[in-house]
């Protein structure tokens, strides 16, 4: 009460007992006289040696307060065996001095109240312990009345600190603290006496001999290396035993909904702070938390003495503050001084990457003389984690079961809560009734995405489920499981219905509406399921379901009713992309090469890798098979790598009088996406050392013109590494070669189909003829792809067709045959084989 009524006199002891001590430290300086000598090397070794000593702090937790004693009673049953009494308190100014001016300088203390207490407190101390020397004398060394006495000046020493100490704490925190001071010393007592029966061990040993010095200065270095070890250890132990004690606190205040209550109690102690506040700002239908813990109140309040705008700073940037006389920025500390505060920790409370609040301290309990650390601040984070964890689950519960089960998007259910509905319908049962299952996969998304931006393929997806649940059959259940994959349960009156509806309910989703002033169509593929007849719990009927949907992409009317024989296929899918890894992992794939053939010499221009997997079960597995199978599992990057790196191998390899053999390769427009590709194929390229210019990429001609924006990119660091660029399969489109011209094209190849039919077709012939002649005036190479006579050979000659490549000059070839075949060509490897396209 009296601290209350009088602030400002409280705030003014502290330096009036400064003051005084400093004068009672010179009233004794004074009483003691100048010595008759002055033993320079024994008071600079002292000097070292309590510098030392102090350093070695062991420090003592006494009901949450910290008590400290240190090692400095060691040299001072020297200094005050041999000095002076005017010499020992010279000493101890001294050590004093150099110690607590490194620590200050160091920045590791705030404010100068502190050290210079510490410095009197030493001092004080000292010159305590002189005067009970003083009255009381000295004998010998090894007389046992010494002992007794300078154990009693050590002591002593030891009673003064703790009543100045005590003191101060009584002025600053209150008589609890105080005595708590004494408390501790009680407990600690015998830390001093058993570091002065030390000194009194070094004493006797050095009056033996003055060569005890070597056995003092090794055991000194042993109790240096002890220590320092016993306070690094007792520290971490210290601080586990709280992160422990901690956690489980938190955990049973969880159970007993005291969690804020008992966790900032706690987290204030562990930090000796005065006050402790968790806040959380409203959001949504979530109200604001704001509650704190201080030293004077019982329980907990909604007075923040934190300012309101440095925990929004904490929340915005999701840092950590630390905020005192020497840490933190000028706007911080102004506004930390606005508020009435010292010292300030804050910390962010985080839900994932999120962060939702702020968990602060202020004001170390000690006043001035304390202050945190960045130590503490580590301490205070990590504290912070677990209360962050279970605030935002006491908080969030409710929301994040909502989110667990909904769609955000749609708010329709999502999969987990589709899967337990279906669940629930299969376990009911009722007579002449089927749970028939619709599995709706919208068509056309990703091109809205591409080309609206995906807002608007978020809000197709929105309008895409309005109108499902506008149409659906009474007491349906709706629920979004993928990204655009919506499933609708219901039940009807048999199998054959079922299909009607899904027809119906295909019909009324489709159709156009209107996005930013642009007309967009809307359409699914339905597959469909029934229960009992194709499945027997949630799980399967969701799986078929989904291959139904599949099939339904190539229906007629986008309509799939799943059956038995659907399942065979969907399994070998399955099994095909298991083995297609594994295959890859282990190098089980093979690559096969064709010859490009130059038709008017007969002369080999290079050749095309085509990649073969023969199967251990099913045999020779088609490329049309399994390559869409490694685009739609994440492995196609991996498996154009794997045939490129082996094509300019062999390229290296079958190298002629000009330079690596010519190489093609296929590539998908997704690998083209890819925007570090073209440096994956630099680094191929540098390691076979294969020139650019011997490498060529073919694409078909439909994927070259619906990928035009996307792959431009790619292709154009193609071009200028080198690389160049064949569209295959060209004329199956609908492109033209001035279309192509706008982008990087050296070379195309005519479809076989019209390569095989120009002998018999006039129109095909027409068609390879007018392809020819096109090219020749953009000035671009043509292949002609499925040559399998000589007939078709003759008359491409005919049409001044340079290149050809199929059956009639070898099929493709696995490597070490297709080498064989090589080497028996005209001119073997040498200049006549190789020549650029």
């Amino acid at each position: 009460m009296i601290r209350e009524r009088h602030p400002r006199l409280f705030a003014v002891l502290p330096w009036a007992l400064l003051v005084l001590l400093f004068g009672a430290d010179i009233l004794g300086i004074v009483y003691f006289g100048l010595p008759q000598s002055y033993p320079v090397a024994q008071c600079l070794l002292l000097v070292a040696s309590f510098v030392l000593a102090q350093n070695l702090l062991v420090q003592q937790h006494v009901r949450g307060h910290r008590i400290s004693f240190n090692l400095a009673d060691i040299p001072l049953v020297l200094a005050l065996f041999y000095l002076d009494p005017f010499l020992v308190v010279a000493v101890r100014i001294a050590a004093s001095l150099i110690y607590y001016s490194g620590r200050y300088l160091r920045s590791q203390d705030a404010g100068v109240f502190k050290p210079l207490f510490n410095i009197a407190m030493s001092t004080s101390g000292a010159v305590s312990a002189s005067l009970v020397v003083l009255f009381a004398g000295l004998g010998t060394a090894n007389d046992p009345r010494t002992w007794i006495v300078l154990v009693a000046a050590v002591v002593a020493a030891g009673l003064f600190t703790t009543a100045l100490l005590s003191l101060l704490l009584w002025i600053i925190s209150g008589w609890r603290s105080m005595v708590q001071a004494w408390m501790g010393f009680s407990l600690t007592v015998a830390g001093p006496i058993m570091a002065a029966c030390v000194g009194l061990i070094f004493l006797v040993l050095l009056e033996a001999t003055p060569w005890a010095w070597i056995l003092i200065a090794f055991l000194l270095l042993t109790i240096v290396v002890l220590a320092t070890s016993y306070i690094k250890l007792r520290r971490q132990r210290h601080i586990l035993n709280e992160l422990n004690n901690f956690t489980q606190l938190v955990a049973d205040s969880v159970r007993s909904n005291r969690l804020i209550d008992a966790s900032l109690g706690r987290l204030r102690e562990i930090l000796s702070a005065e006050s402790a506040t968790v806040w959380v700002p409203a959001e949504g239908r979530y109200p604001e938390i704001r509650l704190t813990s201080a030293v004077d109140d019982m329980g907990l309040t909604d007075l923040d003495p934190v300012p309101e705008a440095l925990q929004q700073a904490v929340i915005e940037t999701g840092r950590p503050i630390l905020i005192g006389s020497r840490h933190g920025t000028r706007d911080e500390k102004a506004a930390l001084q606005s508020a009435g505060l010292r010292g300030a920790m804050l910390v962010p409370l985080r839900s994932g990457d999120e962060t939702y609040g702020c968990l602060s301290v202020a004001d170390r309990i000690g006043g001035e003389m304390s202050h945190f650390l960045p130590l503490d601040l580590q301490l205070l984070e990590t504290l912070a984690a677990h209360v962050s964890i279970a605030v935002d689950n006491s908080r969030l519960v409710d929301q994040l079961r909502y989110d667990a089960y909904h769609d955000p998007l749609t708010g329709l259910p999502s999969r987990r809560r589709s899967l337990a509905a279906l669940q629930e319908a299969l376990s009911i049962t009722v007579p002449n009734e089927v749970v028939a299952v619709f599995m709706f996969d919208v068509d056309s998304l990703h091109e809205i995405n591409d080309a609206l931006g995906h807002e608007a393929g978020d809000t197709a997806l929105q309008e895409f489920a309005k109108r499902l649940k506008d149409h659906a059959p009474a007491a349906s259940f709706l629920g979004r499981i993928d990204s655009d994959e919506f499933i609708l349960q219901t039940r009807l009156a048999s199998t054959d219905e079922a299909l009607d509806t899904a027809r119906r309910l295909r019909a009324a989703v489709q159709g156009p509406f209107e996005v930013g002033g642009v007309a967009v169509s809307l359409s699914a593929a339905v597959g469909v399921v029934t229960h009992p007849d194709f499945a027997a719990d949630a799980d399967e009927l969701l799986k078929r379901a989904d291959g139904a949907t599949r099939q339904a992409k190539n229906a007629a009317d986008g309509v799939q009713l799943y059956h038995s024989g659907l399942e065979s296929e969907s399994l070998r899918r399955i099994g095909l992309a298991a083995d297609l890894r594994r295959a890859l992992d282990r190098g089980q794939l093979e690559v096969h090469f064709q010859p490009k053939v130059r038709l008017d010499t007969g002369a080999v221009l290079g050749a095309e890798a085509l990649v073969r997997w023969p199967h251990p079960t099913f045999g020779l597995v088609a490329p049309e098979e399994f390559i869409p199978i490694a685009g739609s599992t994440g492995q196609l990057g991996q498996l154009t790598e794997t045939v490129l790196d082996e094509a300019l191998r062999r390229a290296a390899e079958w190298d002629g009088e000009d330079g690596p053999l010519p190489m093609a390769v296929n590539l998908s427009p997704r690998t083209l996406a890819d925007a570090d590709f073209p440096d994956k194929v630099a680094a191929l390229l540098d390691r076979h050392g294969v020139p650019a210019d011997r490498l060529t990429f073919e694409i078909t001609e439909d994927d070259v013109v619906s990928g035009e924006p996307r792959l431009t990119p790619a292709l154009d660091r193609l071009h200028e590494m080198g690389v160049r660029l064949s569209v295959d399969d060209f004329g199956t489109g609908y492109s033209s070669l001035a279309y192509l011209r706008r982008l990087p094209v050296q070379e195309i190849k005519i479809d076989l189909r019209f390569v095989q039919g120009m002998a018999t077709d006039a129109d095909d012939r027409a068609i390879v003829e007018a392809v020819l002649g096109l090219a020749r005036h953009f000035a671009i190479d043509v292949v002609a792809e499925g040559i399998e006579a000589h007939q078709t050979v003759e008359q491409l000659r005919e049409l001044d067709c340079e290149a050809g490549q199929g059956y009639y000059f070898s099929r493709p070839l696995p490597a070490d045959r297709f080498a064989a075949w090589l080497h028996n060509q005209p001119g073997g490897r040498g200049r006549t084989r190789l020549r650029a396209v």
